[in-house]
């Protein structure tokens, strides 16, 4: 009996996908903050763009050290985030509120609640760069 290669290929292929697509919902799952990417656009600064995506956090979850390859604008949706921006004292932001991170700035974020909170955060980065920079 003949086989179709190419087909049992494919099927690897697509296993191999749902495999991964499923093993990193479970680990966003697993550390209780969700990132969800809005939208993204070409803007007037050649080589830039805007991307704007809303992130869920938890009770009691906080996302690393890390930086952007370009400014970031936070504005809280729902529930209170604390923000550490390089050696600043942190800053406790509510609903309604905005916070501005200069570009390659390393900073954290951490939910100290027992409530969900959430932000929308609208990155002005370079194309073609990493999102997002974890710091070592």
């Amino acid at each position: 009996m003949k086989t179709n290669k190419k087909f049992q290929l494919s099927i690897i292929d697509i296993l191999s996908f749902i495999a991964l697509f499923i093993s990193n919902n479970v680990s966003a799952q697993k550390s209780g903050i969700t990132r969800t990417d809005l939208q993204k656009h070409n803007i007037g600064i050649p080589g830039h763009e805007t991307v704007q995506s809303r992130i869920d956090f938890e009770p009691h979850t906080a996302f690393g050290k890390h930086s952007h390859p370009g400014e970031e604008v936070i504005y809280i949706l729902e529930g209170s985030l604390e923000y550490q921006i390089e050696d600043q004292v942190p800053v406790i932001l509510h609903a309604g509120q905005v916070l501005f991170i200069p570009a390659s700035q390393i900073h954290s974020a951490r939910n100290n609640t027992n409530a969900k909170a959430s932000e929308l955060a609208t990155y002005i980065v370079e194309k073609g760069k990493p999102i997002l920079v974890l710091k070592k």
